[in-house]
């Protein structure tokens, strides 16, 4: 199958040096490595000129916009599947791609999405997070997971994830003006449509973020509009008992290893989670300029 990589950047350093240095490096080559680009003054990368199937568009900070930048770089693809990352995940070896697109060979299966890890030592609050979200055994979901997985059924992510490109086109790509979450309302309305989606636990990237719990706030905030403003399953699905969950075990299994000192930064962490998700579900009943504050996403709500 054709396969076509698609990257979104802005600002990128050198986690995106890693991420095509690495992507040179795999055993199955994409045909084409497409980066739709913020602001053309603030790319700069050395790796990018050594690729032989780098293609750049470059747009306005005005321009972008989480779906639809994602559609416009897409429309310009023909292979049979697009791979979505993002420029701060590097493949974590060289049979990532290849693993990826592996359950494309089953017709039903219209998405795939890799698994995510973190640095045990820079960040083990994150990796564990990782660990539980993102976990060692590969499984394929359907409609009839959800009274079991509940939300975890349709999650996916535009770090590190692949598309059928006919069912992408059909279904009209990911929504336009989305704040966030782009990834789980398109794979929210696969499940829908009673397709597959992938989890590849073989196909690794290196991807974490160092959150505060303020930002850790602001990002629940704008997941839980996403949700709000889509609705579907992404809201008669409840995903409160999930979080719940995550932390008890991250409690469990920090406290297991004697590390007491990691159970405040857990509260404050996820206490941050919680509080931002319900403000998020409830955002329509906040006055303008509160939104903006809480948002990850000021210029949004502009």
């Amino acid at each position: 199958m054709k396969v076509d990589v698609i990257i979104p950047t802005y600002k990128p350093g050198d986690k995106f040096e890693k991420c095509l240095r690495m992507l040179r490096k795999q055993t199955l080559q994409p045909d084409r490595i497409l980066v739709i680009n913020t602001e053309e003054s603030l790319f700069h990368s050395r790796e990018f000129s050594k690729l032989s199937q780098g293609e750049i568009i470059h747009i306005k900070k005005q321009e972008f916009d989480h779906g639809g930048t994602r559609n416009r770089a897409a429309a310009l693809c023909d292979g049979d599947i697009l791979v979505l990352m993002t420029q701060d995940a590097i493949p974590a070896g060289e049979h990532m791609l290849e693993r990826l697109v592996e359950p494309f060979a089953d017709e039903a299966v219209c998405a795939a999405y890799g698994r995510q890890l973190a640095d045990w030592k820079e960040n083990p609050l994150e990796a564990y997070t990782r660990s539980f979200n993102y976990p060692g055994e590969s499984r394929t979901k359907t409609k009839a997971d959800l009274p079991v997985l509940g939300i975890k059924t349709f999650f996916c992510s535009n770090v590190c994830a692949a598309y059928r490109k006919t069912t992408y086109d059909d279904m009209g790509g990911f929504p336009l003006h989305t704040i966030f979450n782009e990834d789980m309302i398109f794979a929210s309305r696969l499940i829908v449509a009673d397709k597959k989606i992938a989890y590849v636990a073989e196909a690794k990237v290196w991807h974490w973020h160092n959150y505060s719990a303020g930002e850790q706030l602001k990002r629940n905030f704008d997941l839980a509009v996403s949700q709000t403003d889509w609705g579907g399953l992404l809201t008669s699905v409840k995903s409160e008992s999930e979080g719940v969950r995550l932390v008890v075990k991250t409690l469990l299994h920090f406290l297991g290893k004697g590390q007491v000192a990691m159970v405040p930064h857990i509260v404050i962490q996820n206490g941050a989670k919680y509080v931002g998700y319900k403000l998020g579900r409830n955002y329509k009943k906040l006055p303008h300029w509160l939104v903006k504050k809480l948002s990850f996403n000021p210029s949004y709500w502009e």
